[in-house]
């Protein structure tokens, strides 16, 4: 399993669990630091990581999308942006 932590935890973590969870990344290290979470979202999705967090926020998308498809993420986007 790939982890990738978001930017309200510590870019240590990615390093202190290497040997654990193999090629995991922090949001800084990818330059998703600054982006939306739907755009996160979509990145962990597409590269097959499992987004860990402590922001509420997340609780929100996977209301909405659910385990997503893109036609899930493309609605939410546009519910988002309203």
């Amino acid at each position: 399993m790939k982890l990738l932590f978001d930017h309200n935890l510590s870019p240590k973590l990615a390093y202190r669990l290497a040997e654990l969870f193999p090629n995991s990344h922090h949001v800084y290290q990818l330059g998703l630091d600054q982006v939306e979470d739907i755009q996160v979202w979509q990145y962990a999705k597409a590269h097959g990581f499992t987004i860990v967090t402590k922001d509420g926020d997340y609780n929100e998308l996977l209301v909405l999308l659910g385990f997503s498809t893109k036609n899930n993420l493309d609605s939410a986007w546009q519910l988002l942006n309203q």
